[in-house]
């Protein structure tokens, strides 16, 4: 799962398949913003969940 780019923003998604819990680091021209944390119980994070989490982000700053 690669990052994802929307206005600027650069959205990174790692994750642990041991702890079953993952982050989406947040970027904007290369400065870390902040960290969207998240919980998977499947083998790994569905890509719908990653989009889900950036699209939501997004909608609330306004991006």
């Amino acid at each position: 799962m690669g990052a994802i780019e929307r206005n600027g923003y650069q959205f990174k998604p790692e994750y642990s398949v041991i702890n079953q819990d993952g982050a989406i680091h947040v970027y904007r021209n290369g400065e870390f913003i902040e960290e969207i944390k998240f919980q998977f119980s499947d083998k790994f994070p569905e890509h719908d969940l990653i989009e889900e989490l950036v699209n939501h982000y997004c909608y609330e700053h306004g991006i």
